[in-house]
C-alpha cells in the first residue's frame, strides 16, 4: 500500500481484516496523508474556531453581544494539533491491532513486483504480490512566483497558523481557498480574493453560490472575478501583486501590497513522483493514473485509488475506492464500482454542498427535469438562528420525479446533503421523500419542503416555485 491518507489506510485496513498481510508505506511520520495532517482535519478544526468568532459576533444583532474576540494564536493552533493528534494515535492504534506493518518513508517501484522505499535508517525493498497505489496529489504552482519566500503559502503552510496577517491575499476562490479566507477573516485579516473565473466555486450552482458571495463579499476587502495575479515580487514591506484581467481587457485593479499571499490554484496528482514506469505502469503527462471499475491500472496486480486517478479529489471518493480495491484483491470479483454520485462540500459560511447532476450537465446533457427551490426564509428553525439566507434546491426527472441532483447552501449544508445522496442512490422521488416525516423545525425540512414544491403539496408556502425544463 502506498500511502496512508484515508483512502490508503482504508485499503489496508479493509484487506488486512479479509486476511492479507499488508504492508503500509507513508512518507509523513503519521498515518492519514495529507487529508489528516494537513488539509480536511485541520482545516475543520479552525474552521470550527472561526465560526464559533462568527456566530458571536452575529449574535450582536440579536441583543447578545460578547466584546472583541481575544485571540490565542498558540491556543488555537494547539487546539488544531489536539485534533489531528488524537486521529493519528486512533489510526496507528487500528494498524497496529490489525498487524499492518508501517514503513515511514518515499517509495518508487522498481518491478512490477517491488518498491525501495528511502527511511531514515536507509533504503529497504519490500515485495509484494498485489499493490495499491495511493500516493494522492500536492498543491499546484503557477510558474515564476518567489517559491522560497516564506510570505507565500500554500494550503499546508496556511494551516500552520504561523500568524493571522493584517492583509492576506488568497489566489483561487475555489472550496479550499474560500474555507482558508473563513477561518483567517474570523482570527482578524482583512482578505482579498482573486479568482480567474467570472463566479467562485466554479464547480458548484450558481444559484447557491450566490448566498455565499453576498454574505463574505460584506467580510472581506475584495472579491477580484475574472483576474488574474501576473506577478508577485518580494519587497520588504510585503508581497506585491500586479493584477490582469482574466481577458486581457484594460482595467484591472491597481498592484497591492499584502502580508501573506495564499496560492489555491487546485492540485496536481503525484503520479509522475513513484518511477511507476518501472513497474509498467501508465501514467499520463499530467500525473493520472487509468483505471478500471475495479480500480485496476493496465498492470493487474497494481490498482490506483484516490486523487492519482482523477476528479474529483474527495476524500470519500478515495475511501470508497481503497475499500473497493482491497475487497477486489482479496476475491470479491463481484464488486466494481456503483456510485452514482459523489457529494462535494464546501465548509465555508455558509456551507455549500451539492450533488448529482447540476441544471448546466442536465441541460448539457439533454436530461428533461423539473426543479424546486426552496428558500430558508420560510424555515422556522433558520429565521430562528438568524440564518434564512440559505437555499435548498432539488432536480427531479420530469414525469418520474425521481431525483436526479441536489444543491445547498446554508448552515450545516454538508450534512443535510447526505440524505439526498441516499435518496438518488435509493432510486427515491418527490414523494418518497415528501411523505417522509421529518422533525420540525429543523433544517433538514427543507430538503422535505422542496419535494413538496415538487409534488404541488407545500402548504408552508405557494407552490407556484416548481418550474420545468
Amino acid at each position: 500500500m502506498l500511502g496512508a491518507g484515508p483512502g490508503g489506510y482504508t485499503a489496508a485496513f479493509r484487506a488486512a481484516d479479509l486476511g492479507k498481510k499488508v504492508v503500509l508505506v507513508e512518507r509523513y511520520a503519521t498515518l492519514g496523508g495529507v487529508c489528516l495532517n494537513v488539509g480536511c482535519i485541520p482545516s475543520k478544526a479552525l474552521l470550527h474556531a472561526a465560526k464559533v468568532i462568527a456566530d458571536a459576533e452575529d449574535m450582536a444583532a440579536h441583543g447578545v453581544s460578547f466584546g472583541p474576540p481575544k485571540i490565542d494564536i498558540d491556543g488555537i493552533r494547539g487546539f488544531k494539533d489536539g485534533v489531528v493528534g488524537k486521529l493519528t494515535k486512533g489510526l496507528s492504534s487500528l494498524a497496529k491491532a490489525r498487524k499492518v506493518t508501517v514503513v515511514q518513508g518515499r517509495a518508487k517501484f522498481t518491478s512490477a513486483h517491488a518498491v525501495a522505499v528511502e527511511t531514515k535508517e536507509g533504503r529497504k525493498v519490500v515485495s509484494f504480490d498485489h499493490c495499491i497505489i495511493a500516493a494522492g496529489s500536492q498543491s499546484a504552482r503557477i510558474p515564476g512566483f518567489p517559491y522560497d519566500d516564506p510570505r507565500l503559502l500554500d494550503s499546508t503552510s496556511a494551516l500552520a497558523l504561523r500568524d493571522v496577517p493584517k492583509r492576506l491575499l488568497i489566489i483561487g476562490g475555489g472550496i479550499i481557498g474560500l474555507e482558508m479566507a473563513t477561518v483567517y477573516d474570523a482570527l482578524g485579516s482583512k482578505v482579498t480574493v482573486v479568482e480567474f473565473m467570472d463566479r467562485l466555486i466554479p464547480g458548484a450552482d450558481p444559484d447557491i453560490v450566490r448566498p455565499l458571495a453576498k454574505r463574505i463579499e460584506k467580510r472581506y476587502e475584495k472579491i477580484l472575478l475574472k483576474t488574474k495575479v501576473a506577478k508577485i515580487e518580494a519587497l520588504k514591506e510585503g508581497l506585491r501583486a500586479t493584477y490582469e484581467s482574466a481577458d486581457g481587457s484594460p482595467g484591472a485593479p491597481p498592484p497591492q501590497v499584502y502580508d501573506r499571499v495564499l496560492l489555491s490554484v487546485g492540485r496536481r496528482p503525484n503520479g509522475k513522483n513513484l518511477a511507476a514506469e518501472k513497474a509498467g505502469v501508465k501514467v499520463d503527462e499530467r500525473g493520472w493514473i487509468a483505471v478500471d471499475n475495479q480500480m485496476r491500472t493496465n498492470i493487474p496486480h497494481i490498482h490506483a485509488i484516490g486523487d492519482i486517478v482523477g476528479e474529483p479529489m474527495l476524500a470519500h471518493k478515495a475511501t470508497h475506492e481503497g475499500k473497493l480495491a482491497a475487497e477486489v484483491i482479496a476475491g470479491m470479483h463481484h464488486h466494481v464500482w456503483e456510485a452514482r454520485t459523489i457529494p462535494s462540500v464546501a465548509y465555508t459560511d455558509p456551507e455549500v454542498a451539492w450533488m448529482g447532476l447540476s441544471e448546466a450537465e442536465a441541460k448539457a446533457k439533454g436530461v428533461e427535469y423539473e426543479k424546486a427551490l426552496f428558500p430558508w426564509a420560510a424555515s422556522g428553525r433558520a429565521i430562528g438562528m438568524g440564518r434564512e439566507e440559505g437555499l435548498t434546491k432539488i432536480l427531479f426527472e420530469k414525469g418520474t420525479k425521481r431525483i436526479l441532483g441536489a444543491a445547498i447552501v446554508g448552515l450545516n449544508a454538508g450534512e443535510l446533503i447526505a440524505e439526498t445522496v441516499l435518496a438518488l442512490e435509493m432510486g427515491a422521488d418527490a414523494e418518497d421523500i415528501g411523505l417522509t416525516i421529518h422533525p420540525h423545525p429543523t433544517l433538514s425540512e427543507t430538503v422535505f419542503f422542496s419535494a413538496e414544491i415538487a409534488e404541488g403539496t407545500i402548504t408552508d408556502m405557494m407552490p407556484k416555485a416548481r418550474t420545468a425544463s
